[in-house]
């Protein structure tokens, strides 16, 4: 008797738990948002609020592994979204939260174009080696004196 009533208690604990766990993550990452918004609504910069938000979801989030500001950053994205009505005035402040996407886009765009450089140089200079195999064209390897008529 008695292992069984453990045995259910250790199955409704390990059912129970993870929605208890998410619940709090939900709710870490909705007032890390609210206090990242209210924040900036009120005037002050990205930085300090963008801290205080992170500073108040690594607390929230407890465990083992920390929450990343990536992870942090993506929560407050989420919430802003997902509770629009509420929060409409915090939309233009989530581009602060993503600096580098534009840095990448454009290291991506320089990349594919030096990409499309070099095989079009590459296709150049075998339309070149082409050509001067059909034309049957060879060089003289003896260097050419310019005074010798």
């Amino acid at each position: 008797m008695k292992g069984s009533k453990k045995k259910l208690i250790f199955i409704a604990l390990s059912i129970i738990c993870p929605f208890l766990l998410q619940t709090l993550k939900v709710k870490a990452g909705s007032f890390g948002a609210e206090i990242f918004c209210t924040m900036r609504d009120g005037g002050n910069d990205h930085e300090s609020s963008w801290n205080a938000a992170y500073t108040y979801i690594k607390k929230q989030k407890g465990g083992l592994f920390k929450v990343s500001p990536i992870n942090a950053a993506s929560q407050i994205t989420e919430t802003v979204i997902r509770e629009g009505e509420k929060l409409s005035y915090c939309i233009e402040y989530l581009d602060n939260l993503h600096p580098n996407r534009k840095l990448i886009r454009d290291l991506e765009k320089e990349e594919k174009r030096k990409e499309k450089e070099a095989k079009e140089r590459e296709n150049k200079r075998k339309k070149l080696e082409q050509e001067l195999k059909e034309n049957n064209v060879e060089f003289i390897d003896e260097p050419l004196d310019r005074y010798s008529y």
